[in-house]
């Protein structure tokens, strides 16, 4: 027999109030690899909603690598970094990492949530505050959430506002914010936003997930593409589960930075290490990014996005002001976002509706990630599709 639950009425409650507003989330089971053509419920599909930027998920050669990685050091890390589970491909993808992005050091971490977790809640305390651009990942916010740091937010984008902001503190803090946004796509005004931390003696910290591997030179993402460095970007996070298409995240820093949280991150300190196995496989699609194939794949997925953003932009939706991957096209209300997924369903086309409170009341969207493994008849498909559907219902 099953086991029956006696569930607290305000979990009912809470979710009768999701239900009722259209805010319900829902987890899909694909039967493919994560691939632009993908099979859900026994259905193909042309998704574009995964953050598989350059297509590297499903590409030969990492996954050779994992294979190569698992026989020689198995699945598991067995422990933390600390105890026993810093393996020989964990420190060369360290190493690889710190020498590809000019930094001291490179600590590894089991996902880019955990990441952030550890970084905050190590460097920031109810002494040091954090101030954070208004639209940061959940995993920001809550890393000074964990540090029970004083938490201050600045307008989306406003070096003004975080000007402000910095002026009133009487102490100083960390500053903190994505380099790519990833529900708007667009790139935060890194290079103001590191004179203000260096000119009013904050740390300054940069969450790069989405930009890593698809943006600047070689693919070093918005730290090239903004000019800085290891000097003028002390704490630099990116995440595996992007660009790289395979799981796991990384801080690079400076070698004391890198020892106080190797002391004081929790999340670090706490945590079994990643698999071995992957990171064999992270080193391998690292390799495919900083090769020349990786500039192919970088070139084909800005030809995408200038396609999209041509045949989009006459359409009646907004479509939000972003030269990355992620193309978001704002619906406004949540259950019109879900009655055009389902619409673009049934052309073929996967794209997930995206709605608060991930996103602000009245800023319901449509998602769009565009990826490198991606054909251009795919994005022909795509386009037709959205002007078929957006123009019969808005």
């Amino acid at each position: 027999m099953k086991p029956v639950f006696n569930t607290p009425d305000w979990v009912l409650v809470a979710l009768a109030e999701r239900r009722q507003h259209n805010l319900m989330r829902r987890t899909i089971t694909l039967d493919s690899a994560q691939t632009p053509h993908t099979r859900i419920n026994n259905q193909a599909y042309t998704a574009f909603c995964s953050n598989d930027y350059l297509g590297l998920a499903d590409h030969p050669d990492v996954i050779q690598a994992l294979q190569l990685g698992a026989l020689k050091y198995g699945v598991g890390g067995g422990s933390s970094h600390l105890v026993c589970g810093h393996l020989a491909p964990h420190q060369a993808l360290e190493d690889a990492l710190a020498d590809w992005l000019g930094y001291d050091r490179v600590m590894l971490f089991s996902t880019g949530y955990m990441a952030n977790l550890g970084v905050i809640s190590a460097l920031a305390d109810k002494n040091r505050p954090v101030l954070q651009d208004k639209l940061n990942h959940a995993s920001l916010i809550d890393g000074a959430m964990l540090a029970q740091a004083s938490l201050r937010r600045y307008l989306h984008g406003d070096v003004v506002s975080a000007e402000r902001l910095l002026a009133k503190s009487a102490t100083p803090g960390l500053l903190v914010t994505d380099g790519v946004f990833s529900m708007d796509g667009d790139v935060a005004p890194l290079l103001e936003l590191s004179r203000l931390a260096r000119q009013h003696e904050w740390m300054f910290m940069v969450d790069d997930a989405h930009g890593l591997g698809c943006l600047g030179e070689q693919g070093k993402g918005c730290l090239s593409l903004s000019g800085l460095n290891a000097n003028s970007l002390p704490i630099l996070v990116g995440t595996f589960g992007k660009a790289f298409g395979t799981a796991g995240a990384f801080v690079a820093t400076s070698h004391d930075y890198a020892e106080y949280l190797t002391q004081f991150a929790r999340p670090y300190v706490y945590t079994t290490s990643m698999s071995p196995a992957i990171a064999s496989a992270t080193l391998a699609s690292l390799q495919i990014i900083q090769s020349a194939e990786g500039q192919d794949r970088r070139e084909r997925l800005a030809r995408h996005i200038e396609y999209f953003r041509q045949r989009v932009q006459s359409l009646p939706v907004e479509l939000m002001p972003s030269n990355t991957a992620i193309q978001p096209i704002i619906v406004g209300d949540s259950k019109a976002a879900l009655d055009i997924g389902e619409q673009l369903k049934t052309l073929g086309i996967w794209c997930t509706a995206i709605r608060p409170p991930t996103v602000p009341v009245g800023r319901a969207r449509l998602r769009i990630t565009l990826s490198a493994a991606h054909s251009d008849d795919d994005l022909v498909l795509l386009c037709d599709s959205l002007e078929k559907v957006l123009t019969a219902t808005l």
